[in-house]
């Protein structure tokens, strides 16, 4: 089924000019009676002393890192504070806008945006519903510290846990917000509708954007916004969310019941610099920020740039954008200008900026100035005000006082961030689906049904590939399954659905899927695997796809810092149900052809399958889409067309698991072990075979599945029995996934090996085209070489190449190769 869309040339031929909307440049001018009608004169008062939380708040941890101590409270933190001392108007007049169903997700330099967010949830529920939120987090035990602070009502208490919550957080203590596992840049609170906060810049771009998708694709009320610094502009994985955010298909092609572009504003807090580095006039070239909104779409993103030193105008900006992301025209963007007077952190003594500089901001500091609004229109007075900042301060001192006490609150004990790395949770199908899913003639599912389900029939002779079922058919019916029984799960990736994928798995999904289940992303990797992290934190399942395991390095920082962390970074509070499927090239040469395989077994936190047969494309991919860890689930094409060799009965038709982590044993021996993953199993069945007929010698041929986790239960048994082990893939040899497997082998049957254990892999060097490939990856003729060499003597054994000697090992590694 091919796309809908035609491209007429006889109209992108047609000459003119674009012309570009005007973007509105600090436009707000304040009304008296109308912001007392938005927000009652109490409500302007309460952004006042939500500004005056944040400034206390962050004043204390500038005290403490400086000097070591605040209102004569001594205490010693070593981690790290990055204050937004001066942005208090920005923090607070965007939050105190929105609903608790709306998410903000910050940057690094985020007390004010949590501690904002949350007043502005706990000034809209009722005592009830704070009660419940308070008595369910982590079973009652922030509640139980912030019930030690004196209060007089719920909204006080309510107060408590709030500034004890996020400060126990900092100081990484077990009551904190997420158990001290986040800290300072990373800490949240989800039901208020904090969600995390991102230490890497402009990293929170791509995941709120996937948090939007899952509120535009399941139908959830709110908006999202992603919050950062005028110096993220410049990262790609900002540009790229922002391209994605504004596809044309959410208005052109998905359904109008489907509501539009994802609900995403862009907010920039500009303070003009990016740690010491000045974005006006030094780092970029946009003058003005809101500008750069032009270059995404025809409505330029309905950019604005907003007066964020007061906070009224950032209430009325909020309220305006909000209004367009919900009717489906966003996305936006927002360049809300403000000014930090505290240093990137506090060992910064700002030497990069002139005293006259800092002074001018100085003036115009937005609690001075909000707080002599409010005066000069009657609303509050001085008094009222030194007041609040008085009891104010008095409770956040013993905040601190009991947040900082190591006896009474702890932190976590040594082994507890084991046991939040990974949820290993399931889920099994969803009781109220309703799928959206019309297999009802099916092109793929009918094919399908008369396709042979092994790679041989009943009479031994090889089944020809139009009539054998492969690889990638067992990767379809998993999709298929899970897509029938998950409502939330949506598929994305470069040429995902009309296509059917790079390689054929999806074909057939496009008849059967609407466009906001599957559909085609832009070629921007960082994108798309961030849109994943954001999806699945907010609830629902996404299953991602990069072309090529290559591409890996596009979209680094989503697979290592996001993707990988936020469970553990959680405490365990939030799940990522994300599948990332990556091919593992091969003919296309050095930048298509790499096994990656160690890079993401070296990250703790993802989940590694590598499966090599029809029946295990199937099985671990079912198991890995009914699990809520993230998978980075690797697919050799060299296997897409293989059929079944191993199961009996063929791929079974019904649902199953794998097993996680176990390894399969392919054929039993006796005299020698060979493991691998990947396509290379093949080559060691092979390469058994060579053993059996020259040599006399029987191999056990072991495919270990799994990378993370693994079990070695069966390796170290298989070694236990011949003495001796092969290790093999056709990722490059140094660094290789298999070194650590050999050391874990090692350390775990020492005593049982004969002989030294031997990894073959591919050379370290660039992969060649086809045509030299036999140069590159494990031949069968290479193992045989190692076990001659380094193993067992092979009777009369011409050895092809002398990569096996440790003459040559040696010679390699010093040259670097």
């Amino acid at each position: 089924m091919t796309q809908s869309l035609i491209i007429d040339p006889n109209e992108v031929r047609r000459p003119g000019y674009v012309k570009f909307p005007e973007v509105p440049v600090n436009q707000y001018t304040f009304d008296r009676d109308t912001e007392i009608a938005r927000y009652g004169e109490k409500g302007m008062v309460q952004m006042l002393h939500d500004m005056i939380v944040v400034r206390t708040f962050e004043s204390m941890l500038d005290s403490i890192k400086k000097t070591g101590a605040w209102e004569g409270v001594e205490y010693n933190h070593p981690g790290p504070a990055h204050l937004g001392i001066g942005q208090e108007s920005a923090y607070v007049g965007q939050s105190y806008v929105l609903a608790p169903e709306d998410f903000i997700f910050g940057s690094h330099r985020s007390h004010g945006e949590i501690l904002a967010k949350c007043y502005s949830a706990m000034h809209q529920m009722d005592d009830g519903q704070l009660e419940g939120i308070m008595k369910g987090f982590l079973g009652g035990e922030t509640l139980s510290y912030a019930e030690k602070i004196d209060y007089k009502d719920t909204k006080d208490l309510t107060e408590n846990f709030i500034l004890f919550g996020a400060l126990a957080e900092i100081f990484a203590r077990k009551s904190g917000f997420n158990r001290g596992l986040g800290g300072s840049m990373h800490t949240f609170f989800l039901p208020f509708g904090s969600y995390p906060n991102n230490a890497i810049v402009g990293g929170s771009a791509p995941v709120a954007n996937g948090a939007a998708l899952f509120k535009r694709i399941n139908r959830k009320p709110g908006i999202v916004i992603s919050n950062v610094g005028d110096a993220a502009l410049a990262c790609g994985p900002v540009w790229e969310a922002m391209n994605f955010a504004s596809m044309d298909q959410f208005r052109s092609l998905w359904r109008e019941e489907d509501g539009g572009n994802p609900p995403i504003l862009f907010n920039f807090f500009n303070n003009f610099y990016g740690m010491g580095g000045q974005t006006f006039g030094e780092t970029m070239g946009y003058e003005v920020l809101a500008r750069v909104g032009a270059a995404l779409n025809p409505e330029a993103m309905h950019a604005e740039r907003v007066d964020g030193l007061n906070p009224l105008a950032v209430a009325d900006a909020t309220t305006r954008k909000k209004k367009i992301l919900e009717e489906g025209r966003g996305p936006v963007l927002m360049d809300t200008i403000t000014y930090r007077f505290s240093g990137h952190s506090p060992s910064d003594a700002s030497s990069y900026r002139t005293k006259e500089e800092v002074d001018l901001w100085e003036q115009v500091d937005c609690i001075k100035e909000y707080s002599n609004l409010l005066i000069s229109n009657g609303l509050t007075t001085q008094d009222e005000i030194d007041g609040y900042t008085a009891s104010l301060t008095e409770k956040l001192v013993n905040v601190l006082k009991l947040s900082i006490d190591d006896e009474a609150t702890p932190r976590v004990a040594d082994g507890y961030i084991d046991s939040v790395m990974f949820s290993n949770e399931k889920v099994e199908a969803f009781d109220d689906a309703t799928p959206e899913i019309d297999l009802e003639d099916n092109p793929r599912v009918k094919a399908l049904a008369k396709k042979v389900r092994t790679s041989v029939d009943e009479n031994g002779k090889p089944v020809s590939k139009m009539r054998m079922y492969q690889f990638r058919d067992g990767l379809f019916e998993a999709m298929l399954h899970r897509f029938k029984t998950d409502p939330t799960m949506a598929a994305w990736g470069e040429e995902n659905r009309d296509w059917g994928g790079a390689f054929a798995v999806y074909r057939g999904l496009t008849e059967a899927l609407p466009y906001r289940r599957l559909f085609n992303s832009p070629i921007a990797e960082a994108s798309i695997v961030g849109a994943g992290v954001g999806y699945a934190m907010a609830g629902g399942r996404a299953v991602v796809e990069l072309m090529y395991c290559d591409f890996l390095g596009r979209s680094g920082d989503e697979v290592f810092n996001q993707m990988a962390k936020w469970q553990s970074m959680s405490a365990g509070l939030l799940k990522m149900p994300l599948v990332l499927r990556v091919s593992v090239g091969a003919k296309y040469g050095a930048q298509h052809s790499q096994d990656w395989s160690a890079l993401v077994a070296h990250i703790p936190g993802l989940k590694v399958y590598f499966p090599t047969t029809p029946t295990d494309a199937k099985g671990m991919l079912n198991l890995a889409l009914a699990g809520t860890d993230p998978v980075v689930f690797l697919e050799s094409q060299k296997l897409y067309d293989k059929g079944e060799d191993f199961e009996p009965g063929g791929v079974p038709e019904g649902y199953y698991e794998t097993e996680e982590g176990e390894p399969a044993i392919r054929r039993e021996g006796t005299d020698i072990t060979i493991a691998a993953y990947g396509a290379t199993v093949y080559k060691a069945l092979e390469a058994a075979d060579v053993l059996a007929e020259k040599y006399g010698l029987s191999a056990e041929v072991i495919d270990l599945r799994f990378v993370a986790p693994l079990n070695y239960d069966k390796l170290i048994a298989s070694v236990k029995k011949t003495g001796r082990l092969v290790l093999t893939s056709d990722a490059v040899e140094r660094g290789s996934f298999l070194n650590t497997v050999a050391a874990n082998v090692q350390t775990l049957a020492f005593d049982a090996l004969d002989a030294p254990i031997a990894v073959v892999a591919s050379r370290n060097g660039i992969t060649p085209g086809p045509e030299m490939e036999s140069f590159f990856f494990p031949q069968v003729s290479w193992i045989l070489d190692a076990i001659h060499e380094r193993i067992l003597p092979l009777p009369g054994h011409v050895p092809t190449t002398k990569h096996a000697t440790e003459a040559e090992i040696a010679r390699l590694n010093r040259a670097g190769l």
